[in-house]
C-alpha cells in the first residue's frame, strides 16, 4: 500500500517536495520517562521520510503523524545539568538582556520545557516571566524570580499573551504547521510594541554535512537551515536583526522584531538553497555509510568481549541505538540528569544510569553522543578513576 505524503511544504506552501531519506520503526518519543524495560521496548514507533522543499529549503518528515505524539506523558528534555550547556545558556541569556535592555520587563517563552531558559533570563535581568508548554512539570521550577508557566499548547487561543522578549527555544522543530505557527507568534508580538522575538532550533546543514543519522528523530518533524529559517520569519512579517549558528554550529539563532525600521540586513550563509540541495543529494549515502561504520565498530567490540556504554540518554542516543542493528549490544546509557536515571531507553530498553554506576561496572568503550561534551565527560570519567576508550559520533 502506498503511504500518504505531505503534498505541500509546511513552511512556504510550495509543492514538488523531494524525498531523500527514510527510516522505519522510529520511537515516537525520545525524551519520555519509561519506568521499565518492557514498556521501553514496547514504546510506539512511526515511520520517517524526509523531503526537501526546493523553493525555500525547508525539510519535513512527510510521514509524520501528530496523533502519535503525546507531550502529556512524563517527559524530560532539560539540558541544564551540564556545565557546558549551562555556560552557553547563561551567555545567551545575558546577550539578549544586554542587546535589547530586557531588564524589569516581561518575558514570554513559547515551548518553555521545564522553564530553565525562562528562569535564567528572568533571574539575570530581574524580569517577569510567563511560559507555556504542555510538557511542563509542576513543582520542578525553583526560582526567586517572578515566573509562572501555563501547562498547555500555544495556539490561536493564547496569542494575546506577549512580552518585551518572546522566546521559542528548541520548539519549532517539533511543530508540523510551522508557517501557521510562526504567524501565531507574530500575532503575539503585535500585542507589544517593540517586542523582540528570539528563536533557536537545530542546524540541519550540519546534520546533512556529517551524515548524522543520530540527529534525525520522529519528534523533530521540521528541519531548518539558516536560509529556510530566515525565509520563514520574513514570510511571517518579521524584520530580522540577527541570524547565525552557535554551539559548535549545532544551533541556529535568530532575533527579529515585528516592527520594520527599513530593509533587512543580509546575513552570511542564508543564501543556501543550492548548497542544501547538494547536501540533500548526498545525505542518504553518507548516513548509510555512517550506519555501516558504527555497526562494524559495535560488532568488533562485541567480538572482543568489550563492554560498551553510550553517554547521553538524549534524542541522539535513542536514534543512534534504534537505527543500529548492534544497538542492543550496548549495556547501559549514562546520563547526568537525575530525572532520567533509573528509567529506560525507548525502543531498545537499556537502563539509564548515573556516571557513578560505572565504578562498579567499568566500560571499555564510551560512545559520546555529542562531541561538545567530550571534555566534560572525560573529566567525569577521570574523577571516577576510569580510563576507557572514549569516542564521539
Amino acid at each position: 500500500m502506498t503511504e500518504p505524503r505531505a503534498s505541500t511544504c509546511w513552511s512556504c506552501g510550495a509543492a514538488d517536495l523531494v524525498p531523500f531519506f527514510e527510516s522505519r520503526s522510529v520511537p515516537t518519543s525520545s525524551c519520555v520517562l519509561l519506568p521499565s524495560r518492557q514498556e521501553a521496548e514496547a514504546w510506539p514507533v512511526g515511520n520517517l521520510r524526509l523531503a526537501f522543499c526546493p523553493a525555500c529549503g525547508f525539510i519535513q518528515n512527510e510521514l509524520f503523524d501528530p496523533d502519535l505524539i503525546d507531550y502529556t506523558q512524563p517527559y524530560e528534555e532539560s539540558q541544564a545539568f551540564s556545565a557546558t550547556f549551562a555556560r552557553f545558556a547563561t551567555a545567551l541569556a545575558n546577550r539578549l538582556i544586554d542587546s535589547y535592555d530586557i531588564r524589569h520587563k516581561d518575558v514570554f517563552e513559547i515551548g518553555c520545557g521545564k522553564g530553565d531558559f525562562l528562569k535564567l533570563v528572568c533571574e539575570l535581568g530581574a524580569n517577569r516571566g510567563l511560559g507555556i508548554d504542555p510538557a511542563f512539570t509542576e513543582g520542578r521550577l525553583e526560582t526567586t524570580a517572578d515566573v509562572r508557566v501555563l501547562n498547555e499548547f500555544f495556539s490561536e487561543r493564547t496569542t494575546h499573551l506577549t512580552g518585551d522578549l518572546i522566546t521559542c527555544v528548541h520548539t519549532l522543530e517539533h511543530i508540523q504547521a510551522v508557517g501557521d505557527f510562526m504567524k501565531l507568534i507574530r500575532q503575539s508580538a503585535d500585542h507589544r510594541a517593540g517586542s523582540v522575538v528570539f528563536v533557536e532550533v537545530p542546524d540541519t546543514m550540519r546534520i546533512l554535512s556529517e551524515g548524522a543519522f543520530w540527529d534525525i528523530y520522529y519528534e523533530h518533524c521540521s528541519y531548518f537551515t539558516l536560509g529556510s529559517l530566515g525565509r520563514l520569519l520574513r514570510a511571517s512579517g518579521f524584520h530580522l536583526l540577527s541570524l547565525e549558528t552557535a554551539y559548535d554550529d549545532q544551533y541556529l539563532l535568530v532575533e527579529a522584531t515585528a516592527s520594520s525600521n527599513g530593509p533587512d540586513a543580509h546575513f552570511p550563509g542564508e543564501d543556501d538553497l543550492d548548497q542544501v540541495a547538494k547536501r540533500v543529494g548526498t545525505f542518504s549515502d553518507a548516513a548509510y555509510a555512517a550506519i555501516r561504520s558504527w555497526e562494524r565498530r559495535l560488532e568488533d567490540a562485541e567480538a572482543a568481549g568489550k563492554r560498551v556504554v553510550v553517554w547521553a540518554a538524549s534524542s541522539k542516543g535513542v536514534s543512534f541505538l534504534t537505527t543500529l542493528e548492534g544497538g542492543r549490544t550496548v549495556s547501559h546509557v549514562v546520563d547526568i540528569n537525575p530525572y532520567k536515571q533509573g528509567k529506560f531507553m525507548p525502543g531498545t530498553g537499556q537502563e539509564i544510569v548515573a556516571p557513578e554506576f560505572l565504578r562498579t561496572s567499568p566500560p571499555d568503550l564510551v560512545i559520546v553522543m555529542n562531541p561538545i561534551y567530550l571534555e566534560e565527560i572525560r573529566a567525569d570519567l577521570t574523577r571516577l578513576g576510569l580510563a576507557p576508550e572514549v569516542v564521539a559520533v
